[in-house]
């Protein structure tokens, strides 16, 4: 069964690490991420809140890096390529030995946070032994196995993937609205309450899931 994980890895064990030291302000998204070789990949990664000659600076001094070339210039956002040379033993393990697909990578401050889908539960136990093999850092926040249903590739519950669907199908959403929630929990066989509740518990999954996988948690 297919197995979403999402972890850290310090940026001393992956890439960047004089960057995101240099530019303490900087934030990487990875776009993709091709392997081009036994010791390389080759991202696509945006680099936001940092001006273009400061990031120009700290690649040249970069060691992990090598051949940066900026694809887009969209005045707060660069779309850059470059090839990883330093550092990425469990990228390469991720991606070769366990045949995973890194879905989601950011960096910022001293660390990437990865959202990796792996074939299996066995290929993720594959990385992991990998780790403690040749003393790489990944520290797992949350594993999901994925059902094969739609609600198990976003962290919803079969309830909530129904009603948020549902939701957007009769026009809950729109402005001004062709249903109300009352109308919904009816057509549902539940109360406003509790349809009421899955809509925010399933939004707020899905946000999770989806957008704040590079976000800082929040400690408060």
């Amino acid at each position: 069964m297919s197995t979403i994980v999402i972890g850290t890895v310090p940026a001393t064990e992956f890439a960047l690490e004089h960057t995101l030291a240099a530019v303490p302000d900087v934030e990487f998204e990875c776009e993709r991420i091709i392997e081009s070789g036994d010791d390389t990949v080759m991202p696509l990664l945006w680099a936001r809140n940092a001006p273009k000659e400061r990031l120009d600076e700290a690649f040249e001094a970069d060691a992990s890096v090598e051949n940066v070339t900026l694809l887009a210039d969209f005045g707060d956002e660069y779309l850059y390529r470059m090839e990883w040379v330093h550092h990425i033993q469990l990228l390469l393990g991720m991606l070769t030995n366990s045949e995973a697909t890194v879905l989601d990578a950011y960096g910022r401050d001293d660390h990437w946070r990865l959202r990796v889908l792996f074939p299996t539960r066995d290929a993720f136990s594959a990385t992991h032994e990998f780790c403690n093999e040749h003393g790489l850092t990944y520290d797992v926040e949350s594993i999901r196995e994925m059902d094969g249903e739609p609600a198990g590739r976003f962290g919803l519950t079969e309830g909530q993937y129904r009603a948020l669907v549902l939701a957007t199908q009769r026009g809950y959403y729109e402005v001004p609205q062709r249903h109300t929630l009352e109308e919904l929990a009816e057509e549902v066989g539940v109360t406003h309450q509790a349809l009421s509740e899955r809509l925010r518990r399933g939004t707020a999954a899905l946000v999770e899931d989806t957008l704040l996988v590079g976000a800082v948690p929040d400690e408060t």
